[in-house]
């Protein structure tokens, strides 16, 4: 998938960095510079927006950077999870229910391209990727394996019912402070 590299990492050498980077085949990608403050305040009215709409669920929590521990040699730090029934403290085993990236310049290609596979190889049920400076979020919903693109949410809700708890999620409430 990525470039051919010397060295081959894990999650035993990953485990031990300093700084913030994902581990994608083996191939260790930096996490900076650190996201800017629109992608930060977007992030932080996403996760309250989702954790507002799960309030009587108590399979589900929202969380922000965390690891998903995809495989031993892929490890991923999406922006936002809605993750269920998760036992580990240290970092998702299993797959979230909806995984959001905030898209960056520096990270563009790899939240649409190669984050975008393999969450959909893992059947993360919902992918969505947030444009800040388009103020737009773009719904992927896992159908047969594969993601079908719901569409592209300005000012609309959307609900996603293939969850264990019912959300929705209004992306007007989302964006409104920053039009």
């Amino acid at each position: 998938m990525l470039a051919e590299v010397i060295e081959h990492y894990t999650y035993d050498d990953y485990k031990n960095w300093e700084g913030d980077w994902e581990l994608i085949e083996g191939i260790p990608l930096a996490m900076s510079p650190a996201p800017t403050k629109r992608h930060q305040a977007l992030a932080v009215e996403i996760i309250y927006n989702l954790r507002k709409e799960i309030e009587e669920c108590k399979e589900c929590e929202v969380l922000g950077e965390i690891d998903y521990k995809v495989s031993d040699d892929t490890i991923l730090k999406p922006d936002i999870t809605l993750t269920c029934n998760e036992t580990n403290e240290n970092y998702l085993r299993k797959a979230p229910e909806i995984v959001v990236e905030i898209i960056s310049k520096s990270t563009a290609k790899r939240d649409e391209k190669h984050k975008f596979e393999i969450y959909e190889k893992e059947k993360v049920k919902y992918y969505i990727l947030v444009y800040p400076d388009d103020l737009i979020a773009k719904v992927y919903k896992l159908k047969e394996s594969k993601y079908d693109k719901e569409g592209d949410f300005t000012t609309e809700s959307y609900t996603f019912n293939n969850t264990t708890c019912k959300v929705t999620l209004n992306f007007e409430e989302v964006f409104k402070r920053f039009r």
